[in-house]
């Protein structure tokens, strides 16, 4: 087995501040070797009744399952899940082997990033058309 991932998609409680839980998050994964990589964000676009009132979604990425028991059992995760668990009002957690279908392409690969002194020099005329 390879990767797996810890899905947690989260309503808050009215009243939370919710970037001190999103910090504290942060904190977590910083200090737990086990986790290979975490990511976040918060719905934009979708219709109410399609999220069902959930509002955050987080991602971890384990490079296997031991790393991920190992996260689990952390006396850090541990602590951090009583206060998370105390400050939600509806939660949907998914824990999974990735299938990785589509990789992200190499950054050598992806076209080159004018700095931003160049993209600013470029003249109207000069610069692409829109697509």
């Amino acid at each position: 087995m390879g990767e797996v991932k810890h899905l947690v998609v989260a309503k808050f409680k009215e009243g939370v501040v919710v970037q001190e839980i999103i910090d504290g998050m942060e904190k977590l994964v910083s200090e737990i070797d086990a986790v290979k990589s975490f990511e976040w964000g918060q719905d934009v676009e979708s219709q109410e009744i399609l999220r069902q009132g959930l509002t955050h979604a987080f991602l971890f990425t384990f490079n296997n399952r031991e790393d991920f028991t190992s996260y689990l059992t952390h006396p850090s995760h541990v602590e951090f899940s009583a206060t998370f668990a105390s400050v939600i009002e509806n939660v949907v957690l998914l824990d999974f082997p990735a299938v990785l279908v589509k990789p992200s392409k190499p950054v050598e690969e992806q076209p080159p990033v004018k700095p931003l002194e160049e993209a600013l020099e470029t003249p109207p005329e000069a610069a692409p058309a829109a697509a």
